[in-house]
């Protein structure tokens, strides 16, 4: 029960005495105001026993009893000076953040520079949000380190990163030293495939491969593989005469004519009464299947209507755009 007020409590103070105004573009410096400090239970504990020493060397009159007072008490202060130092004069820069499926955990990099001529220990780094800091990080003098903080994602579109908080108790653990951070870094999520999805739909007098049937008799010869060829196609005898060591490459039956109509993805077409999210669940299958099967397909959605293709780059342009369809305020 104390835990949790102590934790509700903290939360509302930070969001009151913490706040940021927004996404702070760019590399930030972390200056001395924008590091705080208290002591930890530890350290509250330990000024309570300094105060213990102090009473009891002023009734009796100690000399060596107000010695280890003082030199404890200064110890103390030390430690005081050295937690903050931790965080002082730290540079915090955003990394990259890739795109992932709504439900999935989105991976945000972040970089904790240090250009000063003194190392930096037991750094602790993760989301506000997170509570405890899951994450620590060692930062030698003139070096960085990098870490990878994770939130779970639920909605389709754009997703900020949250609020960071960089926190330190070194070198005693008497103090607590933090500070935040608000990264300029953001994640797409697409929409999550759907799972027992229709079929893909192929045209009919398309093949199981996607290219038509007629002509796949008129054998025209041999030529180097393709990204986008059926591997039914391949030559599997040339393919074993050849020295992969020397230079080989794969190579594949090519027919003349006969080639199907391309595949067409098209949003529209999909029944009204089914809910938004699902068709755009939909399509997200259909388009990983098709990348997965090699089947060149155009994707029609809204504003967009992108040509046949196939690789790494249509699939993300299409993805994108099925992330970021009817989404207020943004733009694919």
């Amino acid at each position: 029960m104390f835990t949790s007020v102590k934790k509700l409590v903290r939360r509302k103070a930070d969001k009151w005495l913490f706040q940021l105004r927004g996404a702070e573009p760019g590399e930030v410096y972390l200056n001395q105001r924008r590091v705080f400090i208290l002591p930890t239970g530890a350290g509250v504990g330990f000024f309570g026993l300094v105060l213990l020493l102090l009473v009891g060397s002023v009734n009796y009159n100690l000399g060596l009893g107000y010695a280890l007072t003082f030199g404890v008490g200064l110890c103390a202060v030390v430690d005081m000076y050295l937690t903050h130092r931790n965080l002082v004069a730290l540079h915090l820069r955003p990394g990259r953040a890739q795109p992932v499926f709504a439900g999935e955990e989105a991976l945000f990099e972040l970089h904790i520079i240090n250009r000063t001529a003194r190392a930096r220990y037991a750094l602790w780094i993760d989301f506000q949000s997170a509570g405890e800091a899951r994450h620590v990080a060692d930062a030698g003098a003139g070096g960085e380190a990098a870490t990878t903080l994770s939130c779970a994602t639920i909605g389709r579109g754009w997703l900020a990163a949250p609020r960071v908080r960089l926190a330190t108790r070194f070198p005693l653990g008497l103090f607590n030293a933090w500070s935040y951070w608000q990264p300029d870094l953001r994640v797409l999520v697409y929409p999550f495939p759907e799972k027992l999805g229709e079929p893909l739909p192929l045209l009919s007098g398309t093949g199981a491969e996607g290219h038509g049937r007629a002509g796949e008799d008129d054998f025209a010869g041999i030529r180097s593989f393709q990204q986008g060829d059926p591997m039914r196609r391949l030559a599997w005898r040339q393919i074993a005469r050849l020295d992969l060591e020397l230079g080989g490459q794969l190579v594949t039956k090519h027919f003349e004519g006969g080639a199907g109509e391309d595949l067409v993805l098209d949003f529209n077409a999909l029944p009204g009464t089914l809910d938004l999210e699902l068709r755009l669940s939909r399509m997200t299958r259909w388009v990983l299947d098709a990348e997965q099967r090699a089947l060149p397909y155009a994707l029609r959605i809204g504003r967009h209507d992108f040509a046949p293709a196939l690789g790494d780059a249509h699939r993300a342009a299409c993805l994108r755009a099925l992330a970021l369809h009817a989404l207020a305020g943004e733009r694919a």
